[in-house]
């Protein structure tokens, strides 16, 4: 009898196991390709999991170029992403695709988002809710080639401070072949790449003008300022010929090679630069203009729960945004990823300040404007028509930029309607 019962209770274990097991809840989440972002969710996930049994989370990601098409159309049908990555910009299209749900405020409170989080946070926020959070936050920095300007005579341990001294770093380290060629550029030109917002909310604002006007409804770069702004963007490769849109295909590609002096990029470049072994390279805060003006852009992907997730499903989906918004999985992404995290506390602390890569980044953030996108993808690609225009097509700055003001005011119009 003693035998048969201690046999019926360990069955009886069994089957609450495989009860237990049954019940697991399973969500997914969803970002584009990127590896050491990749890499840094499939170290939160693990966490996540080990912490709560009872959910499973599934990763899934697309090619950045396919990514919000494919969010898209899964969602629609009732598929998909349970919680969803997506750029800040890209939150008025997923609204409006009623692909994201707003956050409950008794599992997110407003007033602790606002105390806990950088300012920039604010750009997920649609009247008196909150769409989204972020796990980390991003500025903009200038990297270059320590070798590079060891070669060309310069001092590796003093970068360009001004926009007179980046010209003229850049003009030293261009390596031309025979033919004029450039086979190692002073400085990249990448609009598709960070330039964009570079051009932008940088120099814009250094030559006198602002981007745009009315909480960023209305185009106001079609000035002197935004005209001075694109020529000396253009007159790198025009002018100065120190490097060529197009080269290497990408800015970061022709960095990575040991082929570009100096370049303009994010925080989340650090992950991928840090593999590096042929040469030292080094960050500095992006240069002032001759009166010592300053600006940075600042941006970030945001976790966001869709509407898909009902239920239990939109439970779990909370508990797990709460986890990779928490101070741990910042502190994960700052290593794996490189990208500042977005909780203050987590990120301004004396080490962060203080180190020689992250410390510039988080200088930044002090004097950085975060462009507040109708539509992000579209908006990029006017930036990136008007510099093409100038640079391979040969047209004159001040009538691209008129097209651009004009191409952009339709994007946003359209949006508000």
């Amino acid at each position: 009898m003693r035998l048969g019962h201690m046999l019926a209770s360990v069955a009886l274990g069994f089957a609450t196991l495989a009860s237990t097991g049954a019940k697991a809840v399973e969500i997914e989440y969803w970002q584009y390709v990127f590896d050491t972002r990749v890499k840094a969710m499939n170290q939160l996930i693990a966490k996540f999991q080990e912490a709560n049994p009872d959910i499973k989370v599934k990763q899934t990601t697309f090619p950045y170029a396919d990514y919000q098409t494919k969010v898209a159309a899964a969602i629609l049908a009732g598929q998909g992403p349970d919680v969803v990555q997506l750029f800040y910009g890209w939150t008025d299209n997923f609204i409006a695709g009623k692909m994201i749900r707003p956050l409950r405020a008794e599992a997110f409170p407003a007033a602790e988002i606002e105390r806990d989080f950088f300012p920039i946070v604010s750009a997920m926020k649609r009247g008196n809710d909150y769409y989204g959070l972020p796990t980390a936050v991003r500025s903009l920095a200038l990297f270059y080639n320590k070798k590079a300007f060891k070669d060309a005579g310069l001092d590796p341990n003093n970068p360009p401070k001004t926009l007179e001294e980046l010209v003229a770093a850049a003009e030293k380290t261009v390596k031309r072949d025979g033919s004029g060629n450039i086979i190692s550029a002073g400085m990249t030109l990448d609009m598709g790449g960070q330039d964009h917002q570079w051009w932008r909310e940088v120099l814009i604002r250094q030559f006198g003008g602002v981007p745009y006007t009315e909480n960023d409804t209305k185009v106001a770069y079609n000035d002197e300022a935004g005209l001075k702004a694109l020529t000396f963007y253009t007159d790198l490769q025009k002018k100065h010929k120190v490097g060529q849109a197009g080269f290497m295909d990408e800015g970061q590609a022709a960095f990575r090679a040991g082929l570009a002096a100096m370049t303009i990029d994010g925080t989340f470049r650090l992950g991928s630069f840090g593999t590096i072994k042929a040469f030292d390279w080094g960050v500095t805060e992006l240069p002032a203009n001759a009166q010592g003006v300053r600006s940075n852009y600042a941006s970030y992907f945001a976790n966001a729960i869709t509407t898909k997730a009902e239920g239990e499903k939109l439970a779990a989906a909370e508990k797990f945004l709460k986890y990779v918004s928490s101070p741990e999985a910042m502190k994960v992404w700052m290593e794996v990823v490189g990208e500042l995290p977005a909780r203050r506390e987590v990120a301004l602390t004396p080490e962060n300040i203080a180190h020689p890569v992250y410390g510039p980044f988080l200088k930044g953030l002090e004097y950085a404007h975060t462009t507040l996108f109708k539509d992000e993808a579209a908006q990029r690609q006017v930036a990136i028509d008007m510099a093409n225009r100038v640079l391979i097509g040969g047209e004159d700055p001040k009538t691209s930029l008129a097209k651009a003001a004009e191409a952009e005011q339709a994007i946003i119009d359209r949006a508000k309607r």
